[in-house]
C-alpha cells in the first residue's frame, strides 16, 4: 500500500473514532441546552482562560528555545521562532495525531538550520519532562482526593490483573528485546559502510545530542521553573473556565486539579485534538463530583471548543509567519 494512502486511512480512521465518541457522548444533548449554557456563562472568565492558555503556549516556546542554548554553543533559535514552531505543531496535531511534533521540528530545520534529529531529541526531552510533571500532578491529586482517586482507579483499571499479566509476559518481553538488539547489531556490522546506514547513524547522533541537551543548558533554572509554570498554567486554564460556568463554579481547587488530570489524559489519546476522549473523561469526572451530566458535557465542550479555536487562530498566524520567513541557508565557507 502506498504510504500516503496508508497515512490517509490512518487519519480517517482516527478522525472517525473521535467523531463517533463525540456523537455518542452528545447525542442526547439538546441544542437549546447548549445555547442556554453558552448564554449564561461568564465569558470574561473564559476570555481570561484563553489569555492564560496563550501565555502557556508562549512559555512552551521559550522553554524549547532554552534546549538549543547549551554551554558549548549558541544555536540561532529565538523564543519567538520556537513559539511559532510550537503553534504550527499544535495546528498540525488537529489534523494528524502526533504529527505536530515532527512538524514543529521541521519548521526549525527550515528556518534555523537545526538538524532534524537534534530537534526531535529536544522534543523527547520535553515529553519526558512533561511526563514527569504529569506523574507529579497525578500524585498531588491523589494526596488531595485519595479516596475518590482510588475508587476511580479501581473502576478503570484492575491493578492486580495488570500486574499479573506483566509478570507472566516479562520473560517474553526480555527475550524479544534481546533478539531485536542482536539483530540490529548484526545488521549494522554488515552494512556499516552503506550510505543509508551512515545517514541513520548521523541522525541518531543528532538525536542523542538533543536528548543530552538538558545536561548542558546555559539556563537550567529557567528551564525547570518554566516547566513548573506550564503546569500551573494548565491548572489555571481549567480553573478560570470553571469559574465562568455556573454548574462548575463551586468545584474546589483539588477537584479542578483532578478534572485537569482527566482532561490531560484525554488529550494524550491518539485522536485529532483529543476530540471525544477529552470530552468523555472530563464529563465523567464532573458527574462524579455531582455536576449534572448534561452540564458536565457542555462544560467539556466549551473548554475544548474555545481552546481549539484559540489553537486554530494563533496557529494559522504562526504558520503564515513561518512561511514568510526565508529558509535558512548554510553560510558559505570562506
Amino acid at each position: 500500500m502506498h504510504p500516503k494512502i496508508k497515512q490517509l486511512l490512518q487519519v480517517t480512521l482516527s478522525l472517525g473514532i473521535a467523531l463517533w465518541i463525540f456523537w455518542f457522548l452528545y447525542r442526547d444533548i439538546e441544542f437549546d441546552s447548549l445555547q442556554t449554557q453558552l448564554a449564561s456563562s461568564n465569558w470574561a472568565w473564559i476570555g481570561i482562560s484563553l489569555a492564560v492558555a496563550w501565555a502557556g503556549y508562549w512559555l512552551r516556546g521559550w522553554r524549547w528555545a532554552l534546549l538549543f542554548r547549551q554551554e558549548e554553543e549558541q544555536l540561532p533559535v529565538t523564543s519567538n521562532r520556537a513559539y511559532h514552531a510550537v503553534m504550527v505543531g499544535y495546528l498540525v496535531n488537529l489534523l494528524i495525531p502526533r504529527a505536530g511534533e515532527v512538524a514543529r521540528c521541521t519548521v526549525l530545520t527550515r528556518n534555523n538550520g537545526i538538524p532534524i534529529g537534534q530537534a526531535i531529541g529536544t522534543v523527547l526531552v520535553e515529553r519526558s519532562v512533561d511526563l514527569l510533571f504529569l506523574s507529579g500532578t497525578i500524585f498531588i491529586a491523589f494526596l488531595l482526593e485519595n479516596e475518590l482517586f482510588l475508587s476511580l482507579a479501581g473502576q478503570l483499571v484492575n491493578l492486580s490483573s495488570l500486574t499479573s499479566s506483566l509478570l507472566d509476559k516479562l520473560p517474553l518481553l526480555l527475550g524479544g528485546t534481546a533478539v531485536f538488539l542482536l539483530f540490529m547489531y548484526l545488521l549494522r556490522m554488515k552494512y556499516r559502510n552503506h550510505g543509508f546506514v551512515n545517514k541513520m547513524q548521523l541522525f541518531f547522533r543528532q538525536l542523542l545530542s538533543g536528548v543530552l541537551a538538558i545536561g548542558n543548558l546555559k539556563n537550567p533554572l529557567g528551564f525547570w521553573l518554566s516547566s513548573v509554570a506550564i503546569w500551573i498554567i494548565y491548572f489555571l486554564t481549567m480553573y478560570t473556565v470553571s469559574q465562568g460556568i455556573g454548574s462548575a463554579a463551586n468545584l474546589s481547587g483539588s477537584q479542578v486539579l483532578l478534572v485537569m488530570v482527566m482532561g490531560t489524559i484525554g488529550m494524550i489519546a491518539p485522536v485529532q485534538g483529543g476530540i471525544g476522549t477529552f470530552h468523555a473523561l472530563v464529563a465523567y469526572i464532573l458527574v462524579v463530583f455531582g455536576v449534572p451530566e448534561s452540564d458536565g458535557k457542555i462544560f467539556a465542550a466549551i473548554i475544548h471548543g474555545t481552546q481549539m479555536l484559540l489553537v486554530i487562530g494563533v496557529g494559522l498566524i504562526s504558520w503564515i509567519l513561518m512561511l514568510k520567513t526565508p529558509a535558512w541557508k548554510k553560510p558559505l565557507s570562506s
